[in-house]
């Protein structure tokens, strides 16, 4: 997504400013094209001759040099730029962003840029919660600045809470985001989806689950996000990394019980549903208080049923929803799909089958035929994850349209 790209990064005085050469780094490694623009403080927390070694870039910093008189063209710079980052952003460096100030070449070269800009906010708890500072960063949210916002955390202070700066990784994955955006087709829907498998306690340390690890409702979370929809993931038990992004929710859960409860929440307000997940259909009907010591040679384990999840929002699916559900076949395939469309009131159903190499649990690759309530049959070749996510997010984008 960022080879050949140019970016362009803003550093101002803040000591969170010391991050800045490992975010060059990231940018380099991902074959961007870096350079890199101080303010008049920001020297005095990260060298220029640092950056530019690690950009291979000339580090700008005045807007012209006092001793020649030679100038520096921001406009130049700003429209140079495919992406502009600037982090840390200060308190005093947004003040002046919102009030279109030009007495540096960082902010000249802002109010110059064509591109997309990313800001990471950096400063102590009590200047992040003024209402001055909120004010202003939703003034700039307005002018479709895009902000990632503060962290928890230790701060420069010696205090603890909001305001430390997003780590170089999460900035470079959030810029890649914006970079990668598209029409926005569904700004101001709501998504939700379930992904991963529900583990079901049999004791303190036992449960029982199966091996589906999310990847799939995880992708699927990340495509509705470029489309600049509002994404609520319920998440059950997965060790898969979730794109750190504004626009995605992420609700943890464990049990389908859990995952029931967050559906019940989540999906009246949904535009569209994604059920993904793989929950247990059934769970121990007691779950042991301490540790099952093995003793006999079989155990005996009654087992009750668990809610349908996806059926329960098929009934109280409304005129205007659109509900997608999954389904991981072993025989009569296309038969057992159909008729869990009907049964559950679904709109689109996903098969895949186990019987197909690649697809399934725990794979970057998935194949899979997708089959309307009218009974249109879309087949695909094996894909990447990703990839059967972008084709099902334009599908069902091209059906509620």
């Amino acid at each position: 997504m960022l080879k050949g790209k140019r970016v362009l990064i803003g550093v101002s005085g803040g000591i969170a400013a010391y991050k800045i050469p490992y975010l060059v780094r990231l940018f380099k490694k991902a074959d961007a094209e870096v350079r890199c623009i101080l303010s008049p403080s920001a020297s005095s927390f990260v060298t220029p001759l640092t950056l530019a070694t690690l950009s291979e870039n000339e580090v700008h910093t005045e807007l012209f040099n006092p001793l020649t008189g030679s100038w520096t063209n921001h406009v130049e710079l700003g429209l140079w730029a495919d992406l502009m980052v600037i982090a840390p952003l200060t308190a005093s460096t947004l003040s002046k962003l919102v009030s279109g100030h030009s007495d540096n070449l960082l902010l000249t070269t802002y109010l110059s840029a064509k591109c997309p800009v990313v800001v990471a906010p950096a400063m102590d708890l009590d200047m992040y919660a003024h209402a001055a500072t909120q004010e202003n960063l939703a003034t700039i949210k307005g002018r479709g600045v895009f902000v990632l916002d503060a962290e928890e955390g230790e701060l420069a202070s010696g205090l603890v809470g909001k305001g430390r700066m997003a780590e170089p990784e999460q900035i470079f994955e959030y810029t890649s985001f914006v970079l990668a955006q598209k029409q926005g087709r569904l700004t101001g829907k709501k998504i939700l989806i379930t992904a991963g498998p529900s583990y079901e306690a049999l004791d303190p340390v036992r449960f029982i689950g199966n091996h589906s690890t999310g990847k799939m409702g995880i992708a699927i979370a990340y495509q509705f996000a470029l489309e600049n929809a509002q994404v609520t993931l319920i998440l059950g038990p997965s060790h898969e990394t979730v794109p750190n992004l504004p626009n995605i929710c992420i609700v943890r859960v464990q049990a389908a019980e859990e995952m029931m409860r967050a559906t019940e929440q989540y999906w009246p307000s949904s535009d569209i549903g994604i059920f993904s997940a793989a929950v247990a259909d059934y769970r121990p009907k007691d779950i042991a208080k301490e540790k099952i010591k093995k003793s006999n040679d079989i155990l005996h384990v009654e087992m009750m049923k668990n809610p349908d999840i996806l059926a329960w929002a098929g009934q109280n699916k409304s005129n205007h929803q659109y509900l997608v559900g999954f389904a991981l076949e072993t025989e009569n395939e296309f038969e057992n799909a159909q008729a869990k469309l009907n049964r559950k009131n679904l709109d689109l159903i996903v098969l895949n089958s186990l019987r197909n190499s690649g697809a399934g649990f725990g794979h970057n690759t998935n194949q899979v035929s997708f089959i309307s309530k009218d009974n249109k049959i879309t087949n695909f070749e094996l894909l990447l994850k990703s990839q059967v996510a972008e084709n099902l997010v334009n599908y069902v984008i091209e059906n509620i349209s």
